[in-house]
């Protein structure tokens, strides 16, 4: 037995992933949409489809009672909220636990626990997860922030305690930047959060990005090893790679991360995030409760469908690997191809006049865009996916390269140019790479 009809509450590649593995595991997939997307490709491929118009497009995926509605008008025994929108939602997640639909993803309760910052790091501390020093809990005033970071030592950073997307965060140097910075950090998070929480971290100097990823069944959870993801603009990942760490390494993070899954009764798909530093050393960032954008570096390396697994475990089923059976083969790299600007990194929305992606052994698209679509300026500028897979890292950017250069797009900018010059740029090689990368190698175009 399993789910019948699943809605997905979201659009783009994401839904078309989402909807691939609910056919591949026999069940119906229903589609919600807005006007922008009436004629995308999850809308067209799905068994069925609401309507749910509003005159902000975003408005169509962020309405949680006409969503829930929509799932009740037909018959849906389950929603998958995907990434962004209502993902990481514990209101829309309780919602639907009212009306006795379940939602793919962890429980109202641990979406709330994980969404607050603060509960969160106290949470993995007490599992065992390695924290970054920090303010106990909230701080209000610069005088208080002041005094706490003259213990923890200079630099500092101000995080959002409801935060995500690098908003509310800033990185303070020296006492007399408090007062400005806590203002300005307070006044994004009250902005983007409705909450003006803020606490205080250790600012990790020279830092990489790495976050390992994680499938709990609310009683036992096992990892998936680690994705490689220090490429960022604007604190958002553009291009992702796995494996990097070496096995002890992996196995010494993975254990925890695992016992930290189980401490809060885990069910779905989950990210653990966590920042490096130059001595090698882990401190916590987050945990993200939901399917990533770049789960698919997992997939190619471990043969795994997690999409599939997290609809499993959401259905009530145990996880049926255990953690000896998790093997990592070859390398895999994924570049996000936004609709933007190499340059500037500025959106480039408009209609694709023409649209040819790559394939042979080892490459993989992901991506709802065809000739003829329109890609709209109200949403994310995520075009597609390129995923490719070799037996080594060297083979596997050989054959990015490659395949970036098969792609035919017409009519808007992309950051194709952009990822073949970081693919050929010699830190990018010798894996000399942190989370400032494109700032320390601003010509690269």
């Amino acid at each position: 037995m399993m789910f019948r009809r699943v809605l997905i509450a979201n659009r783009g590649e994401i839904a078309l992933r989402i909807l691939r593995s609910l056919h591949s595991l026999g069940i119906e997939a229903v589609m919600i949409y807005g006007r922008e997307d009436r004629i995308s490709t999850p809308v067209r491929l799905a068994d069925e489809s609401v309507y749910i118009p509003r005159d902000d497009p975003l408005a169509s995926y962020l309405d949680i009672e006409a969503i829930v509605a929509a799932a009740k008008e037909v018959g849906a025994d389950a929603v998958h909220p995907g990434y962004g929108f209502l993902a990481e939602n514990p209101t829309f997640a309780k919602r639907l636990a009212d009306e006795g639909i379940t939602f793919i993803g962890p429980s109202p309760e641990v979406l709330q626990l994980l969404g607050d910052k603060i509960t969160a790091r106290e949470t993995m501390l007490k599992a065992g997860l390695p924290i970054a020093q920090g303010s106990p809990g909230p701080i209000s005033n610069p005088e208080e922030a002041s005094l706490i970071a003259e213990k923890i030592g200079f630099p500092v950073i101000i995080k959002a305690a409801a935060g995500g997307g690098g908003i509310g965060m800033q990185v303070v140097e020296s006492s007399d930047e408090f007062e400005s910075a806590m203002k300005l950090c307070q006044g994004r998070a009250l902005s983007a959060f409705g909450d003006d929480r803020v606490f205080l971290e250790k600012y990790i100097q020279g830092a990489q990005h790495i976050e390992f990823q994680v499938l709990g069944d609310g009683t036992d959870a096992i990892h998936f090893g680690e994705r490689f993801c220090s490429i960022q603009r604007r604190h958002q990942k553009i291009l992702e790679e796995g494996p990097w760490l070496d096995e002890a390494v992996r196995e010494e993070i993975g254990s925890k991360v695992v016992e930290g899954a189980k401490a809060v009764g885990y069910c779905g798909l989950a990210t653990f995030e966590f920042l490096r530093d130059s001595n090698g050393d882990f401190y916590f960032l987050e945990v993200n409760p939901r399917v990533q954008v770049e789960h698919t570096v997992t997939e190619m390396i471990t043969g795994t469908d997690l999409v599939s697994m997290g609809i499993r475990v959401a259905y009530g089923e145990k996880i049926r690997m255990k953690q000896e059976d998790v093997m990592i083969n070859g390398h895999a790299i994924q570049v996000r191809l936004n609709a933007e600007n190499p340059v500037t990194l500025t959106p480039s929305p408009g209609k694709l006049w023409e649209c040819h992606w790559p394939g042979g052994p080892g490459v993989r698209v992901d991506t709802h865009a065809y000739t003829g679509y329109d890609m709209p300026a109200s949403f994310d500028s995520l075009l597609a996916k390129l995923i490719v897979w070799a037996p080594s890292r060297e083979e596997s950017i050989a054959k990015m390269k490659a395949a970036l250069s098969e792609i035919k797009l017409l009519g808007v900018d992309t950051l194709i140019p952009l990822h073949q010059a970081i693919l050929s740029e010699s830190d990018f090689r010798k894996r000399n790479i942190t989370i400032h990368y494109l700032e320390e190698h601003k010509n690269l175009l």
